[in-house]
């Protein structure tokens, strides 16, 4: 199974994390199901930009992004060329490691 090292942020995994998850699981799931209660307002429905996270090493590793994912990332906070939505990225054999962006665009939990 594939490690995820998740770097340190200060609300979700201060200290960072390792985790294993098992190929097939997408990165927002296996954060989930490891206490690293990551936002996703949408349910992981592929809906909002929540979820965003960048991936540090081993993205290539990964599937590749529809368009649907692409167009909702261009609205995400501090996007980069390594960012995905989680709920969309699918793990495969390969580590990864994913910092977690130190802000989200959260209309409800904003009140907005």
């Amino acid at each position: 199974m594939p490690i995820i090292k998740i770097l340190p942020h200060a609300e979700y995994c201060p200290n960072g994390k390792e985790i294993e998850a098992p190929a097939g699981t997408s990165i927002c799931e296996a954060l989930l199901d490891h206490g690293v209660n990551i936002e996703h307002a949408c349910d992981m429905s592929c809906a909002c930009t929540t979820c965003h996270v960048i991936v540090r090493e081993g993205f290539n590793s990964l599937n590749e992004a529809e368009e649907e994912e692409e167009d909702l990332l261009d609205k995400a906070w501090g996007l980069q060329p390594q960012s995905r939505l989680s709920c969309q990225a699918i793990l495969a054999r390969e580590n990864l490691t994913v910092e977690i962006p130190k802000y989200s665009i959260n209309h409800a939990k904003e009140n907005h």
